[in-house]
């Protein structure tokens, strides 16, 4: 069931009083008025409006009183609008106030920032993890029932639970390295989840029941105790600081070809000052190819650096950081670059 919150209308997701910058433009196309639909997300509606989304902090008025001041909903009806030359959005053909007005919403009706359902498994399950985390942890031994696939209903034999004080598991399934392709530096290793399921019986081996699969668990899969942390659903969209580069080093779920909304792992991570939000533009690496017409012996230049899409990082870990790309208008690939957009 739903829990209802008091949420803010006057601040929920419009570009109001607030000053817009120089730097931000908006989309040349861009609607005199637009009424929300139920699956709009916050980075969609910013782009109708907005040239580049991610500004939208830029120009979007931020009450400190109100904890999320980016939800809106269906139905909302969001007006452009110029005050004294600059351009505002107004909810539903009234000016928008500072002062609060309150009304009763359901918090799961709220627009996201992104599509979740994108990222979702990604988000509250952490699958980066240090050379050996995973050794001496519980493993799948057999699937039970004699199941060729096993998903979320099935039952699966478990060796190495000890402590029964835990009774809720994430499976995961142990993957390679992540490497700089700069310096070789081994930045951690990847554990995709697989589904979550309690422990029906304990022993040796245990009987782990799955009520939630996100891929096929298999013998040697690996358990940790199950993540209950939270699935957020905004995003504060910004630029990464200017100068800041990296590469994808991987692209999630067996994915072979990068496009919008694939999720990407970045060789970048909190020790380098990356956070969820962080906007990054995507690359194509130029390839070195032969110069035929110089006539010079072995003579070869590199072609530019093609710019390719947009990536927004949602998960950061200490080397590695998650991102998913928003936009992709070339065929990105595995070693393009990341920069400041």
């Amino acid at each position: 069931m739903s829990i209802k919150k008091l949420l803010t209308t006057v601040c929920a997701a419009l570009l109001t009083g607030s000053l817009i910058a120089a730097d931000v433009a908006l989309n040349p196309n861009h609607p005199e008025s637009y009424v929300v639909v139920k699956d709009d997300t916050l980075w969609d509606i910013s782009g109708k409006f907005l040239r580049d989304p991610w500004l939208w902090p830029e120009v979007w008025y931020v009450n400190p009183q109100v904890a999320n001041p980016h939800l809106i909903y269906p139905g909302d009806i969001l007006n452009l609008v110029y005050v004294d030359g600059k351009p505002r959005i107004q909810r539903d053909g009234s000016t928008v106030r500072l002062s609060p007005r309150i009304r009763e919403e359901s918090l799961d009706n709220a627009i996201p920032t992104i599509p979740l359902d994108a990222i979702q498994q990604f988000l509250t399950r952490a699958i980066v993890v240090e050379k050996g985390e995973l050794d001496d942890a519980p493993y799948v031994v057999q699937n039970a029932d004699e199941h060729i696939v096993t998903g979320a209903g099935d039952r699966a034999y478990v060796r190495g639970i000890e402590n029964t004080d835990v009774t809720l598991f994430d499976i995961f399934e142990p993957r390679g390295p992540y490497i700089d392709p700069d310096t070789n530096e081994l930045l951690g290793y990847e554990a995709l989840y697989a589904g979550t399921g309690p422990v029906q019986k304990f022993g040796d081996p245990a009987t782990i029941k799955l009520v939630r699969t996100a891929r096929e668990v298999r013998v040697g899969d690996r358990l940790r105790p199950a993540d209950r942390s939270t699935l957020p659903a905004h995003f504060q969209p910004h630029a990464v600081p200017s100068g800041t580069e990296g590469h994808i080093i991987s692209v999630l779920d067996g994915v072979t070809e990068i496009g919008q909304f694939n999720v990407v792992a970045l060789d970048l991570g909190a020790r380098d000052g990356m956070e969820a939000g962080h906007v990054m533009r995507v690359f194509q690496q130029g390839d070195v190819i032969k110069d035929t017409v110089s006539g010079k012996f072995g003579d070869k230049v590199k072609l530019p650096d093609e710019a390719a899409g947009i990536v927004m990082v949602f998960k950061t870990f200490e080397k590695v950081s998650y991102g998913l790309i928003m936009s992709a208008t070339r065929a990105i690939h595995v070693n393009d670059y990341v920069r400041t957009p």
